[in-house]
């Protein structure tokens, strides 16, 4: 195919992604992107890091290419719904836009509190889009008392690190008993909950918060914790992960939900019968995909490289065909930088049984760890240490004997332990 009409519902990194590559692999006819925000796409990396400091402005985000890119493009409008028989996008504004193939990449959104009435107290925030991240910091500018953040993961860890890089006083409250703990299991956790404190954040692992207090004039000023104790804020963000952004699917008749959107390995769009609709694809953090290097377990990835990859993967497969694409294979990567310190990952910590420091030292805030799960390498984690990362990718692809490396310069020995990630039950 390389004419007629292809829709992208989602103006984010991964619509943004496929409809390049789809312009690079030859498609001439018309192109539209369609996004929810008023703003063309944009680099989310920044939003919980130097927009939240001061030191970018949110609107100076908008990622390249964007203005070069020959496209039509509807923003500020999200999609409603979709008329598959009728190869249709439904609008909010009523818009019908037909499409020969579409490419759904509507990402995710912040999971908010729970209690809406709570939600909508003035200093309640959350933090997914350039709008959201210019609202919380121009609250931190108004240096609020007391920060408390609900969530010790990636975001709520990024949140705090720019809190204190301005000098002010931060809380985080997690029912996990250590941050990150979910993803990277306790061990890890231990070590950054150290680096937590020893930056001044005032750490509660296992505490839950159990109500939002406002003021009387609408403005949050204390959460109340499940244990009885109370913790006065001035401004509170919730960080307790992300839903994707599925809903404006129902009675599509895809398999869609809170996880995600179900797809093939060529990111065709799955049925409700797990049938593989020909002419819609998906990519980025809203596509639950079956993964090959983890038994082709379902998977969704809210990774700045997998939204690039598989935007990119979702366009050959449209253009070329599901058997020219093969398989979406690329190995799962994320990095974050917090408290002075570069996290970067490979491969997925989900369901390992085992980790061991293989490189460096915690001590020394410079190591590298790597997960295994049946006597098998499945993912590894680098602390400041990001070269050595590269030469885990072989053994993470292969399955290799875990733990994969040893002997070689600055290698301690391995001492395999239990990850302490949570159980699947408990997930």
């Amino acid at each position: 195919m390389r004419d007629g009409t292809i829709v992208v519902a989602g103006a984010s990194l991964a619509g943004l992604h496929g409809a390049e590559a789809l312009r690079r692999g030859g498609f001439a006819g018309r192109l539209i992107l369609v996004g929810d925000e008023p703003h063309r796409p944009y680099d989310r990396p920044p939003l919980s890091k130097h927009v939240l400091t001061g030191e970018v402005d949110a609107g100076a985000t908008t990622l390249p290419g964007v203005g070069t890119l020959d496209a039509e493009w509807r923003l500020g409008v999200p999609a409603a719904g979709l008329d598959r028989a009728g190869r249709a996008l439904l609008l909010a504004d009523g818009t019908r836009l037909p499409f020969d193939r579409l490419l759904i990449a509507t990402g995710a959104r912040a999971r908010p509190w729970p209690q809406a009435d709570e939600a909508r107290l003035s200093g309640v925030h959350t933090l997914r889009g350039r709008d959201d991240a210019a609202a919380l910091a121009a609250g931190l500018a108004a240096r609020p008392g007391r920060v408390l953040i609900l969530g010790a993961g990636f975001i709520g860890g990024e949140v705090a690190s720019s809190i204190r890089a301005l000098g002010l006083p931060v809380t985080v409250v997690d029912p996990e008993p250590a941050p990150l703990a979910r993803a990277l299991g306790r061990v890890l956790g231990g070590f950054m909950a150290g680096r937590m404190e020893a930056s001044g954040v005032d750490l509660r692992p296992g505490a839950r918060v159990a109500r939002l207090e406002g003021d009387g004039a609408g403005r949050v000023r204390a959460a109340h914790l499940a244990d009885g104790g109370t913790i006065e804020a001035d401004l509170v963000v919730v960080a307790l992960g992300a839903v994707r952004n599925t809903a404006w699917l129902a009675g599509s008749g895809l398999s869609a939900d809170e996880g995600g959107l179900s797809c093939d390995g060529a990111c065709r769009a799955l049925d409700e019968a797990g049938r593989p609709d020909e002419a819609i694809f998906a990519a980025g953090d809203v596509a639950r995909f079956p993964h090959p290097l983890y038994g082709g377990r379902p998977v969704a990835l809210e990774h700045w490289g997998n939204a690039v990859a598989q935007g990119a993967h979702a366009a050959r497969a449209m253009l070329d065909g599901p058997e020219a694409a093969g398989a979406y294979a690329e190995l799962p990567a994320f990095w974050s930088s917090q408290f002075g310190l570069n996290i970067k990952s490979l491969g997925l910590t989900e369901e390992a049984d085992a980790v061991a420091i293989v490189q460096g030292d915690p001590r020394t805030g410079r190591f590298l760890a790597v997960y295994g799960r049946e006597g098998r390498t499945i993912a590894a984690v680098a602390v400041n240490a990001g070269r050595w990362l590269p030469a885990y990718e072989a053994p993470i692809r292969d399955g290799a004997p875990f733990p994969p490396i040893t002997g070689g310069a600055d290698q301690p020995s391995p001492a395999p332990v239990p990850p302490g990630l949570p159980s699947a039950q408990a997930a």
